[in-house]
Formats: C-alpha cells, structure tokens, sequence
C-alpha cells in the first residue's frame, strides 16, 4: 500500500508538470487559433536560458528565475505575436501548423548549436535536500512545489478567462475576430497577452521538469508530445478536462514505471513501451474524439495552386535530372559520392508528400517513419532482389493504410498530431525493440542496433558502385516524380484537388471522401518506402536514431520552403539534406542547416506556394517559348563538362560557371522573348500570348464554364449525370423570353 502511496505522488507529480505544459497549450489555441507545436521546444529552451544563469554564471536561483520566467518569457512572447503569428491571420491551418513547426526545428537547432549535447549539465532541484511527509510519503520541496504551483495555474487560468474582461475577449477574438473588435475588444492586444502567457508557462514547464530528468534538447522538445494527450483529451479547449488529461497520464506513466517494469518475463519489451505510454493515450484520445465536421471553402488571404505539369515538360525534367546526375558523377571523387548517394532516397520521401500534403491538403508528420519501414523490408527480405523493393512498397502501404484508418475520421491538427504520435512511438519503442520470436521465426528489426541494407542487382548487373548507385538513384527518382504527374494530371488528382479545397462541397456531390483519404495515404506510404529502402542502400548501414522524428520534419519544411507541389522542391529537399555543402564550408557549425530549414519556414510557410513554384518556375516558364535559349545553355553546360573532363578547370569552377550560367538564362531569356514579340507587334503595337490550356480546378476563376467542361467535372469525380431534362434554349439569340 506504501508503494502505492508513492506512486500515486509521484504520478501527481509528473501530471502537474504536464498541466501546466499542457494548459499553456490550450490557451494560446483557444485565443489565437494557433497550435503552437513549437511549444515544448520554448520550454527547452528557458530550460536551458535557466540553468546558464543559475549555473553557468552563478546567478542566485529567485534571480534566474524572475528573469526567465517573467521577464524574458512573456517579452518572446509577444516577440513571437509581432514577428510571426500575427502575420498569419487569414492563411490555412496548414500553413499555420507549418510555421510552428519551422520555430520549433528552428529552436531546437538553435539549442544544440549553443548548448552542445555532449556536455555534461548537472542540475539541482529547488530547495534541494529538504523533504515533508504527507500520509506517511516523504514528498521533497521541489515536488510539493510543482503541485502547488500547478494548482495555482489551474485556478489563476479559470479566472482569467472566465471572470475578467480580458479573459472573455481572449475567448470571442477566436471566434470571431471582426465582431470581438466592433464590441470593444482589441485582437492585437489580447494575441500578445495571450503569447505572452502562454511562452511563461512553457518555459515555467520547462524549468520545473529539466532537474528531474537529464538536461537534454530532444527530450525536453518531445515533452510537448507527451503534454498534446493532455490537451487532446480536454479537445483543445477545456482547461478542467485538459487538467484531467494530465492526471490520467502522469499517474499511468508512474505506475506503469513502478509496476509494469517489474514483471521479468518480458521486462525488457516492457521497458521499451513505458517511454511510449503518453503518446499511446494521445492515440486512443484522438480515436475517441468526434468525428471532424467536413469543413466548406473558407476565404483566404492567400490561394495554394498546384500547377498543372505537362509530360513533355515533365520528361524535359527527368532528362536533365539524369543527365545532370551523370555530370556529376563524372567530375566529383567517389569520397564525395557517399554522402551525394543519400540526394536521391531524401528526394523520393519528398516527392511522397507532393500527393498527400500537395493535392490532398492531409498533413503528415511520418513519411520518414515510412522511409524506415521500407529500409527494415529491404534488409529482411534481401535487398539484391528487386522484388525486395516491391515488398517495401507493398508493406509500407498497407502500413500507412492502418495508419490512416483512424486517421479518416480527423483533420488538420488532429490529423498532424495522430502521425506524429505515431512517428514518435516508432522512433521510442518499435525501432528500438528487442529481438523476439513469433511461429518460430526470429525477428530483430535493427539487428541489434545496426541495420544493413544492401543494393539491388538487375537483370544481373549490380549498382553497387557508387557513380553507379547514384546514377539509379536518379532514374529511381524519375520513375516517382513521373507516377506523381500521372496521378496530377488524372482523376484521382482533380478528386484530391476537390477535397482539399472543400470537403464539403465534394462529399455532398458524392464523391467518397474516406476512400480518397485511405488512397492518397496508402500511396504517399508506398512511395515513401521505395525512398527508404534507396536511402537505407545508400547508407549501407543505418541505426534507428539516424531517422528520428527531427529529422522527417525537416524534409517535410524544405518541401513546404521550396514548394509543396512542385517536382523541383523535392531536388531541392534531396541536394540540401544529402550533399554536405554546408558541413564542408562551415564544419564547425553542425546545426546550421537545422537552424536555416527552421527559420527559412518561418519566413516562407506563410507562402503556400514557396519560393520554386511561386518566383522561380514563373521566370523559366517564358523559356518555353524561346526553346533556342534552352538548348545554347545545354551547349554550353556540355561544352563546360567537357572541360572539366579534360582538367582544363577543376570542380569548383565548373559549379560556380554552371549556376551562373542557371541564374542569369532566365532573365537573358526574357529579355530575347520582349524583343522578339516587340518585332514581331510593330511600332507601338501588341501581341497576345498563346492562350495556355486551363486546368479543370481554375473553371470558373479564370475561364467561363462551358457544357463540355460541366461534362469533363462529371467524369473525372466519377459522379452519375444527373437524369436529362429538357432545357429550353433561346433562339434567335439571347433576348427575350426562353
């Protein structure tokens, strides 16, 4: 009974500090309508600001805390409204959830660079040494002082929204910005205090929890995970539920330490799960939640267009990402080519997200988890095979179809948060797993710790070699972006397209919104298990912290940076992730590139469309009708390898030469094609441009509709026609009565 005493403190405990997290959580969603997934990274990193002063420079512990906690907190809070989030009104909750997540790779980056993990931070609780006995449990000073603390959040945060001014304009901006405003209320002074606010209680999260657990920047990031199952049970909007969530947690996670652990039979799979516990309670809470209202067409300040790509356009492209593949491979060293081989299997798990995020508009934080799960098959099944491959497509699969499933029923944060805790319970209990046996056959996903992945063999021939494997890497490649056309230019894409723009709208037409979600998703998984297995062969051997949660997360921001639907971000993706430029340049600065992907998201997210799609395709779009541009910058690219391969200039001048020479055809381009249309008009005259076809989701926006195209709609949604009617059309012309 003692023991159970014990644990039950200890859980109430750990349930305060994921309250507090939790309820900071919840107040900046319910004011502002933002979900803030950067939220547990804030608290890292007061964490981290409190232990430099406290420790690192000796500052008396009242004094680093007043100065974190209500000083520099609320001042980054409101850093964060004025800066960043005040400039998303009006945009998706995707982009929403996407800029977080860049301050949140960001921060962490940030974190790392200036707090180096592999240093030692010992760390003292408050009033340590000192304990009280309460029902015979000897509690110390340090816990007593979360309860207390948590309970006052509890009832100070119940009183701010509930029994003051502000607090009640906090809640009616959310609901409706322009009517709060007519009534008095200020929108701009409520989001800061909100920020405000909530950043203290992240960082007040973070300071309380770092002296009971290692001072560490993933685990303290990741805590906020652990804290979304506390919101999502009291569903983002109830503080007193979100207190019981929390409770549930905290106590479920002491006991099972206490408890579960001891049983020897299997206390080694059980130690691996118990890290798990919150994020399987944030499963079960979104599976229980209601299902998600389908949402209409909601005016936005900014359109997401996914272009309509060409298969002459799209083979233009595959040809020059082979054949620039093969230069490369013949000027650059093979030392060099181990790191470039890894360009190719980023890119496909890029390309994976074009169909899902792109076309669908369904947010997933686990295509790198899929990318696993596709290295996992290969290295079992034997990766000399191709069938090898085929098999990780067709597991990953099935696998992202089980996923999805419970996902059918959520969308936006709940749909993120679902796949996210999913990529996490991967990365802390299924990567990690102990061998086991089941039917009498043996089962060690990484092979005690490191997993071999081996190159495929076709037709006989081997592409072990590494100009060989980075040259079918960049077929492999091009074999994906050309499937991500297809499914663009078909019916599965313009249903997709519908969907995200108006479930609604599409389900009331009836087309079948959960089968279309189980597809893309399924899809996305498959593709993104044929990048894991081309990225396991490139690494050869791959441990299961290699391809953690941070870093799917940042494929997915260079994806979103560079231009969600475009072929081209997923090159970028794959050139910035794989090739070690930045480490060669800047060796010292191992975080830059976290550091960089994190806050370039917070600057582009708020554009859908990114840079590639939105400013520079338009600029080489004009070469299309200046073909002779295109093919003297060919000549002259082949006329530079040519000198390269007879080591009349060295690898540096060949880049430097090659992407000036990509940087100044466009402009050179369209300057050739004004004159050209300027000749051809005349003094003072005019020429119209050749009509471009208009794609089928633009009806109505950009061109008129026609029966034809009413026709087409039906078609390609699959829906019946409806029963023909006689229509009466007028004759003679459009006057007068029908």
């Amino acid at each position: 009974m003692r023991e159970f005493i014990n644990f039950g403190f200890s859980g109430l405990t750990t349930a305060a500090i994921y309250a507090i997290a939790a309820s900071g959580l919840v107040l900046t969603y319910t004011t502002t309508g933002v979900f803030n997934f950067a939220h547990g990274a804030i608290g890292m990193v007061a964490a981290f600001t409190y232990w430099e002063m406290r420790f690192g420079w000796g500052w008396p512990a009242p004094v680093a805390f007043v100065v974190c906690l209500l000083v520099l907190a609320p001042l980054f809070g409101v850093l964060l409204e004025v800066g960043i989030f005040k400039r998303l009104e009006g945009t998706s909750d995707v982009t929403k959830l996407v800029v977080t997540i860049a301050l949140m790779l960001g921060l962490f980056g940030a974190a790392n660079w200036i707090w180096s993990p592999s240093k030692d931070r010992p760390s003292r609780t408050f009033y340590q040494g000192h304990v009280v006995k309460i029902i015979g449990v000897r509690l110390s000073y340090h816990e007593v002082t979360v309860l207390v603390v948590a309970l006052l959040v509890a009832v100070g945060l119940r009183m701010l929204l509930y029994r003051t001014r502000v607090g009640v304009s906090m809640r009616a901006s959310v609901d409706d910005r322009s009517l709060a405003t007519l009534n008095g209320a200020r929108p701009a002074r409520i989001a800061m205090l909100s920020w405000a606010v909530g950043v203290m209680l992240a960082a007040l999260a973070g300071i309380l929890i770092a002296p009971t657990l290692q001072l560490s920047q993933y685990s303290l990031t990741l805590l906020i995970i652990d804290a979304y199952a506390a919101a999502v049970i009291g569903r983002l909007r109830s503080l007193p539920m979100t207190f019981v969530g929390a409770l549930i947690l905290g106590l479920a996670n002491d006991y099972a330490l206490g408890y579960v652990s001891r049983i020897h039979t299997a206390e080694q799979y059980f130690q691996i799960l118990i890290p798990s516990i919150p994020v399987i309670v944030l499963f079960i809470a979104l599976l229980i939640l209601p299902q998600a209202r389908l949402r209409g067409v909601r005016l936005q300040r900014t359109r997401e267009i996914a272009r309509m790509p060409t298969w002459w356009g799209s083979l233009f492209f595959c040809a020059v990402v082979v054949m620039g593949t093969v230069v490369v491979a013949t000027v650059v060293s093979d030392a060099d080519l181990v790191n470039l081989q890894r360009i190719w299997g980023i890119a496909i798990i890029g390309l994976s997200l074009i169909p899902l995020v792109g076309f669908g508009g369904q947010i997933s934080l686990c295509q790198l988890t899929f990318a696993v799960i596709g290295m996992i098959v290969v290295a079992h099944v034997g990766g000399h095979t191709p069938l090898a491959w085929l098999w990780a497509a067709l597991i990953t699969g099935f696998v992202g179809g089980l996923i999805a499933l419970p996902a059918l029923r959520l969308q936006g944060i709940y749909l993120a948060l679902s796949t996210a805790a999913f990529a996490v319970f991967c990365d802390r209990s299924i990567f990690q797993f102990p061998a086991f046996t089941i039917f009498g056959h043996r089962f060690d996903l990484f092979q005690a710790g490191s997993l071999t992945v081996n190159r495929p063999r076709l037709f006989g021939l081997g592409v072990e070699g590494f100009k060989a494997y980075f040259i079918f890497g960049a077929v492999v490649f091009c074999i994906m972006a050309l499937i991500v056309v297809a499914i663009r230019r078909g019916r599965f894409g313009h249903r997709l397209l519908a969907m995200k723009d108006s479930p609604a709208a599409v389900s009331t037409l009836g087309l079948n919104v959960t089968f279309t979600k189980f597809a893309v998703f399924s899809t996305s998984a498959a593709m993104a298990g044929i990048g894991g297995a081309l990225y396991g062969g490139a690494l050869h051997a791959v441990d299961g912290m290699a391809v953690d949660f941070f870093a799917g997360l940042a494929i997915i921001m260079l994806m979103v940076i560079a231009g969600i639907d475009s072929l081209g971000a997923a090159v970028f993706a794959g050139f910035f992730l794989g090739a070690p430029v930045l480490q060669n340049v800047f060796p010292s600065l191992k975080q830059l590139s976290t550091v960089l992907v994190g806050f370039a998201g917070i600057g582009l997210g708020m554009n859908p469309n990114g840079f590639i799609a939105n400013n520079m395709r338009p600029q080489w779009d004009v070469l299309l009708e200046e073909p002779a541009v295109i093919v003297g910058l060919i000549g002259t690219l082949l006329a530079l390898w040519g000198l390269r391969l007879g080591h009349v200039i060295n690898n540096w001048t060949f880049a430097i030469v090659s992407i000036g020479l990509a940087a100044v055809t466009p402009p050179i381009g369209g300057v050739i094609h004004q004159r050209r249309l300027a000749r051809a008009a005349g003094a003072g005259g005019e020429v119209k441009e050749r009509p471009a076809t208009v794609p089928l989701e633009w009806l109505g926006i950009t061109a008129p509709y026609r029966p034809e195209d009413i026709a087409k709609m039906d078609r390609v949604l699959d829906l019946k026609p409806l029963p023909e009617e006689r229509v009466p059309v007028a004759q003679g012309g459009s006057d007068g009565p029908p």
